[in-house]
Order: C-alpha cells, then structure tokens, then sequence
C-alpha cells in the first residue's frame, strides 16, 4: 500500500504549475519542451494509486477520472501543495556512490598547478580512494554511502546510477556491486548499478611493461565474466581518456562485457579529445559522459546516430568541470543544436565533483553551458532515464509511469535553479509514498 497509513492513493492539489515531461526524450529544438500545465483561474491536482500515477490535470477532472475509473475517494491520502511547483523525481545517471576516505588535499595540489593525470600520477585521485576503500569494511562503506543517498533524496533525486570502480579486482569490485544492490533494495532511492572495473589501472600493475594491457585482460578475462555471473550489474562503463585506457582498450571492453549482456556506458573525452565520443556512437553507447572535450568528428557521430535513431545521451558534468577549476566546460549548445539528447549528473564522488545536489548541477549549467531552467530539467528528469534505459517507466508524469514526484517550495520552474546551493525541495515521493518532508 502506498501514499499514506492503509491508503493506497495520493491525491495532491493546489499546485501552481506541474511539469510532465510528457512525450518522450527531449532532443534538438525539444530540449527545453517540458509540458508544463498552469494553474490559471483552476486548480491543478495529480493522483497515485498502487505506486503509479493516475491521472494529472485540472483538479475538476483529475476528480472525475477517479470517479470514473471506480476508485475509492476515501482511499487517497490527500496532499496539499500549497502553491508550490511539481517535477518528476530527479534521476542522477552518473554518481560513484559507494567510497571511503575524502581528497580534500588534492585542492592544494591542483591550486599549485598539478593536473588531474599528475595527481594520478602520484599516487593520488582514483588510486587514493582505491586504497581507502579497499581498507574499508562493509558497514563503513554502507554508512557513508546511506549518509549521502539521505541527502540526495533531500534534493529530490529518486533515481541513481551508481558504480563500482574503487576496487579494480575481481573479489573487491564484486564486494562493491553487491553493496550498491544492498543499498537499493533498502530504498528508498532506487540504485541502477553499474559496473566499472576499468576506472584506472591499479598501483600493483603499474610496475609492470606491461601494466596497462595486463590490467585489461584481467578486466575482460576475469572480472567481466564474474560480474556477468553475480547478475547485479545492469551496465558496464569504462574511463576512456589518455593515460587511462585509449580507445581501442574502451572498444575491447566494452564489447566483451556486450557479449555477457551488459549494457554499455563511457567515459568519453572528459579532459582533452580521446576519440570517446566517436566510439559511444560506433558502438552503440547508452550514454557518453562528461564530453568536456569531444572532438567535431565525435559531435557529428553523435548526432548521426541521434538522426538514425540510435542516440547517445550526452550525460555533462559541469559541477566536476568547475571543482577542478576548469574553465573550459562541455559543449552543451553544440550538442543541443546537433540533436543530441542532453543529460545532467552529479558525478558523485570525494574527488572531483563531491556534490550531492542535482539542483545545483542545474544552476551550474545555467550559469555555465548557457542551458535553460527548463532545458536542465529535461536533462535530469526524462533524458537521464533514457541514458539509463528507464524512460518508459519513469522521468515523467504520466499515467501507468512510476509515481516518483518532487515538490518544491517554489512556484516556477525557473526558481529551481535561481536558489543557488540552496534547498527548495519540500516534499519527495517515491513509488506514490511520501519519503521526504522538509521540517516548515
């Protein structure tokens, strides 16, 4: 039963606007389409039964289709929006969720000049979390991890992807896919897991002449096969970009974990052109991610296979782009006016983006890749469900979809992103329960 004590209904009105992102993913000239209804002279009200939406609309005949579909009025717990403005739940489609220790110090370095690969280089960035969180035990990586998904859910994200990645052994990243599954089934934001083994190459291969291909035999000879065989994983991605693994090391791995029934994910062109962008749309890439740096030929491949009808979201990354300090951000206009979906993520993790805040995220990129308020939204609502492979179930507000809602304590779309840093969250419903209220 959902929606409140032995109801299985809810019925929230007095909305000062919904937004559905009704119709599908948004791409081109649609980016910034999200079907918004207005209040006007009515009132507006939107029901749930049984986890799932019902009806949305003018409150008169929200009422009626209720009625006329033989639902119990007195099963509905009711909601009163109270001026406020409705979005689906947001969808964070690129986090590293589960991960001990912080990198804190690695602002000094980058202050002093050092690049992301130096860092990696040294000892630090992926490699350092790697080390803490292989020292780790279960239960601190799941406090930590429930710790953050607690905050998440208070900036009204329903949806995560999560990945693996801090672990880069077989035992280990086995370890951290279960504890994502673990993390999902104790709800209330549902976790996409991901499994992300070639992240970097670990401190025990780098010794090694060989270390590089050693290290991606190892993912695609061992990890990838007992990955395949735990069944958490629903995707794989992999860290395409120089000093890491190059294209055609991305190809391999990728169409290997393919073969085992993995969807595909990457990394692509995050700090300089790697060819990333041009692969996600050779192969077939649900989503190419960060895309700070793609080359025009990777832009045109991309929105070839968006023309085709095989697109590649573009999931951007402008909170990790800004943390390091970089003022050369992702070509977002270039991709909208190509045709190719748009995506909004976090990138969730304690070194380069640690943020919790979508909304953030979306001011971010209002400010910085000259997006709208209603093109962000898109980018986090119905376009990161697709890149997920969810877009049928969930990143709008329609009838038979997933009743996963936010209402916030403001009442425009526009005011969602205008609060810089702030917290206009006031309500969170997951599957047609109310899981987050903010104290008033």
């Amino acid at each position: 039963m959902t929606g409140g004590p032995g109801k299985a209904g809810l019925l929230v009105e007095g909305a000062a606007g919904i937004a559905t992102l009704a119709g599908g993913v948004r791409r081109g000239s649609s980016q910034g389409e999200v079907a918004t209804l207005e209040s006007g002279t009515g009132s507006l009200a939107l029901a749930c039964w049984d986890g799932r939406i019902l009806a949305v609309g003018q409150s008169d005949d929200v009422h009626c289709q209720i009625s006329a579909a033989g639902y119990p009025v007195e099963g509905f717990a009711q909601l009163d929006a109270a001026g406020g403005f409705i979005t689906p739940g947001l969808i964070d489609a690129h986090t590293h969720l589960v991960f001990a220790g912080t990198r804190e110090a690695e602002w000094q370095m980058r202050a002093g000049g050092a690049g992301y690969l130096e860092v990696l280089a040294a000892g630090g960035g992926i490699l350092a979390t790697v080390a803490a969180t292989r020292a780790a035990s279960d239960e601190q990586l799941l406090t930590g991890a429930r710790r953050r998904l607690a905050a998440m859910l208070a900036n009204g994200t329903t949806t995560i992807e999560a990945k693996s990645g801090y672990a880069l052994d077989t035992a280990g990243e086995l370890r951290l896919l279960e504890l994502t599954r673990q993390l999902g089934s104790e709800g209330p934001v549902q976790v996409v897991p991901t499994f992300l083994g070639a992240h970097a190459v670990p401190a025990e291969y780098r010794s090694r002449h060989d270390g590089t291909a050693a290290y991606v035999s190892s993912v695609i000879e061992e990890q990838l096969p007992a990955v395949a065989r735990q069944r958490i994983a629903q995707f794989c991605d992999v860290f395409c970009e120089r000093g890491v693994f190059d294209e055609h090391q991305s190809r391999r791995i990728l169409l290997a974990a393919r073969e085992l029934g993995l969807a595909i994910r990457l990394h692509a062109d995050e700090l300089e052109p790697s060819g990333g962008a041009e692969l996600a749309a050779e192969i077939g890439c649900c989503s190419a991610d960060h895309l700070a740096a793609p080359s025009d030929a990777g832009i045109e491949a991309m929105a070839r296979a968006a023309g085709a009808g095989t697109p590649v979201v573009a999931t951007l990354l402008p909170a990790t782009s800004w943390f390091l300090g970089k003022h050369h951000f992702a070509p977002a206009r270039r991709l909208i006016d190509a045709g190719i979906p748009v995506a909004l993520a976090t990138d969730l993790n304690p070194g380069t983006s640690p943020t919790l805040s979508l909304p953030l995220v979306m001011s971010i990129a209002c400010l910085e890749l000259g997006l709208t308020p209603a093109e962000t939204l898109a980018a986090v609502t119905i376009n990161a469900a697709h890149s997920l492979g969810l877009g049928g179930r969930i990143g709008s507000i329609e009838p038979g979809k997933q009743a996963d809602l936010v209402l916030w304590d403001v009442p425009t779309l526009e005011q969602i992103p205008y609060w810089l840093g702030g917290a206009p969250v006031r309500t969170v419903i997951k599957r047609g329960l109310k899981v987050f209220e903010r104290a008033r």
